[in-house]
């Protein structure tokens, strides 16, 4: 029961959270690939592949290691993985991603770290994440 004078303001999602339909909690693991439509939020670990024309939501406390196919993504937690995002990718603070990108539109904040490349056309493929090959040295 409200006191009197007082409005009870109602407990609102983060304004990026989306309707989420299905939330993987900070205790979750999950290794394979996943498929699904609608928002779904991540905030525990995940390997694998993850398929969808929809929203991926990327809470602060996730772990990523994976192939994203998405329409939308937003990381605020770690992504290790290619990215092809039919509309958008988002990093917002304090986001983390390891990884190509191909999406049309693209948002970073300040404070995120981004180690990759990203192409900005929506008919080119995510060429996959290679480790360096050494430099030769000459032989003397």
């Amino acid at each position: 029961m409200p006191m009197l004078g007082r409005r009870e303001e109602p407990q609102q999602a983060p304004a990026d959270s989306g309707d989420a339909h299905t939330i993987l909690g900070k205790e979750a693991r999950f290794s394979g690939k996943l498929s699904f439509e609608g928002a779904v939020r991540i905030d525990g670990i995940f390997e694998g592949e993850i398929l969808t024309k929809d929203l991926l939501l990327v809470g602060p406390s996730a772990e990523i290691r994976a192939e994203l196919r998405v329409g939308t993504v937003i990381i605020h937690g770690y992504v290790e993985g290619d990215v092809h995002a039919q509309t958008a990718v988002e990093i917002k603070a304090p986001g983390r991603l390891r990884g190509n990108v191909v999406t049309p539109a693209l948002m970073i904040e300040k404070g995120v770290k981004f180690d990759g490349t990203c192409r900005m056309s929506g008919d080119a493929e995510v060429v996959p994440m290679q480790p360096k090959a050494p430099t030769p040295t000459k032989a003397q």
